[in-house]
């Protein structure tokens, strides 16, 4: 995963390096354009309460909406700058996800945590089309492929259901004795397609992955702490009270002693995967004076 971020935002700066310092000159002011859009997508997360510690581990049952407006402005034939502003949910259920029988996630299923994250997010990105178009927004290409990345700020607050079904904020209770920000920084990255419908109407499909810095999305990261650290109530419920009682004989071992394990290395991430619809703000054209 570390890979394909690397490669696919090194791979989009120096294409937009090159489009940049070759095209910026030939693009005038009378080409460019402005487009507003909305999207709605299906969205998932990579964390510590999913199926598997792996890219393939979309589950369609713990796939949750987000929708998203933004503003994007063409500055060169392949070059585009968008503001973004997203909302969606992610979740996340062991009793749900994980394989009982299995070797690699039984830990997950006796660990019994669940989740729910509203997040809230600002980007800022580049847009590279992998086809240019030199005219202005009447000639504009009717399919067009790119790529894109660039940077977010998301607020997020995630919740867990108690033993009544009622959700709790779960960042307070501390549960690993971490207090950790509900603020937090991606890097977004992905692509998709646009298909101009008519001269103002594009509609499209887009995947976009988000590299947090942040392992705490889920409320999961590290390990049990003492109980006797906690709260009584909720902290104590979340903290240690939701794991399934163990059988030694099956080797799963005590998870609810300090220093046992509760989570899983490395940060979180979340996807967005949907369509968007982009309509293009006509520039004004000013009529040469004539004398």
């Amino acid at each position: 995963m570390k890979q394909i971020f690397t490669h696919t935002l090194a791979s989009l700066l120096l294409m937009g390096l090159v489009a940049t310092q070759a095209n910026a000159q030939q693009f005038s002011k009378r080409k460019q354009y402005s487009s507003i859009g909305v999207s709605l997508n299906a969205m998932n997360y990579f964390g510590d309460i999913v199926p598997k510690t792996s890219l393939p581990s979309f589950r369609v049952a713990a796939t949750r909406p987000n929708i998203g407006v933004y503003y994007m402005h063409r500055f060169a034939p392949r070059i585009s700058a968008k503001v973004a502003l997203n909302y969606g949910r992610i979740s996340g259920d062991d009793a749900k996800a994980a394989d009982p029988n299995g070797a690699d996630s039984r830990y997950r299923y006796n660990r019994n945590m669940n989740f729910r994250n509203d997040i809230v997010e600002l980007s800022g990105m580049a847009v590279f089309d992998l086809i240019e178009n030199r005219n202005n927004y009447l000639k504009r290409p009717d399919f067009v492929p790119y790529l894109t990345a660039g940077i977010a700020v998301f607020h997020h607050n995630p919740k867990g259901a108690d033993a009544n079904g009622d959700y709790v904020q779960l960042q307070p209770l501390q549960t690993e004795g971490v207090d950790y920000s509900l603020t937090q920084f991606a890097i977004p990255f992905g692509g998709g397609v646009r298909y101009r419908i008519n001269k103002s109407f594009d509609i499209g499909l887009e995947l976009i992955t988000r590299k947090t810095f942040t392992d705490y999305l889920d409320d999961v990261s590290g390990t049990f702490v003492e109980r006797s650290t906690l709260a009584s109530g909720p902290a104590q419920y979340f903290g240690h009270d939701i794991t399934r009682s163990q059988d030694p004989a099956q080797g799963f071992g005590s998870f609810t002693e300090p220093g046992q394990r509760r989570g899983k290395d490395g940060n979180d991430w979340y996807t967005t995967l949907g369509v968007t619809v982009n309509y293009i703000l006509a520039p004004r054209v000013k009529n040469p004076k004539f004398r």
